[in-house]
């Protein structure tokens, strides 16, 4: 995943771990959200848009592991197609952790190469930045996702989680653009439960995480604070706490700033597109699909 159209923000802070803060309001009953999971990923796929089978970019990170270890529960291992898509510079590590969860799951996968898609392009660019090649390949990843799901007749799943999806960590129309997102309200330490809960092997979830974009690239660096810390500020900011009440909880107003200001300054990312309305039934402002799960 891409996520360097953020703009850099403090990008010298130091990481700040948790020292056994309360994380109460981030628990939650995995045996029930895992069949939530599963029921919306067969209503959406299955019923509501009529694929048996889905495909998944699958990096070698917790997110698309974990999408991917739902998928396999929700339609059948016979019915999942991981991607891995590595460029040249990408780590070793990412292909042989995805081919953990191939393996585990006896999913059928394939290897694409996307390194001469990306530098044809790059090539022809006088200032190709690290982070614009960045989002390219990205975007580069997702083509390649929706070319091979008419092959398949397979559904693309997304893999963004809500921590990232707040900061707006993460490409624009490129890892966002799957149609259907099961993590989507998931903060990342939760993801990381959900992770143990389901099996997913270990040496992925203890990894450090990474976009795998730049070589040495790590989210919590980028970020400047841990996702643990980051997801109890945004967990309670969300819940309409004064940063009074949040400090009291162990936090300093730096990084509660930190955290408002990357929600604040990436809603323009959580939206499609701005539209005109010239009438009562706009798509996404008046005419929306109530859903029930």
């Amino acid at each position: 995943m891409s996520h360097s159209a953020v703009p850099a923000i403090k990008k010298s802070l130091p990481i700040i771990r948790s020292e056994g803060r309360p994380q109460k309001r981030l628990e939650l009953h995995l045996p029930t959200v895992t069949n939530f999971l599963l029921a919306f990923l067969r209503d959406e796929v299955s019923r509501r848009k009529g694929f048996e089978k889905v495909l998944i970019a699958l990096s070698g990170g917790v997110d698309s592991a974990v999408t991917t270890y739902l998928a396999a529960k929700a339609f059948g291992p016979e019915n999942v197609i991981a991607l891995r898509l590595p460029f040249h510079s990408s780590s070793p590590e990412s292909l042989t952790h995805a081919a953990l969860v191939i393996d585990d799951l006896g999913i059928h996968s394939e290897t694409i190469d996307i390194t001469a898609a990306v530098e044809g392009y790059a090539g022809q660019v006088a200032d190709m930045t690290p982070h614009r090649k960045g989002n390219l390949m990205s975007r580069v990843r997702m083509m390649i996702c929706f070319d091979k799901s008419m092959e398949y007749s397979a559904l693309p799943l997304g893999t963004g989680n809500k921590t990232e999806r707040l900061f707006g960590y993460y490409t624009w129309h490129g890892d966002d653009a799957p149609p259907v997102n099961p993590l989507g309200d998931l903060f990342k330490t939760q993801v990381w439960a959900l992770a143990k809960h389901l099996g997913v092997t270990k040496e992925i979830i203890s990894k450090a995480p990474s976009a795998d974009l730049i070589p040495g690239q790590s989210d919590e660096v980028d970020l400047g604070i841990s996702y643990e810390r980051a997801d109890t500020i945004l967990v309670h900011h969300l819940a309409g706490y004064e940063d009074e009440y949040i400090c009291g909880l162990g936090f300093t107003q730096v990084e509660i700033n930190l955290v408002k200001r990357r929600v604040a300054r990436t809603h323009w990312k959580r939206k499609g597109p701005i539209q005109a309305m010239i009438s009562a039934t706009a798509i996404d402002e008046f005419y929306l699909r109530p859903v029930d799960y």
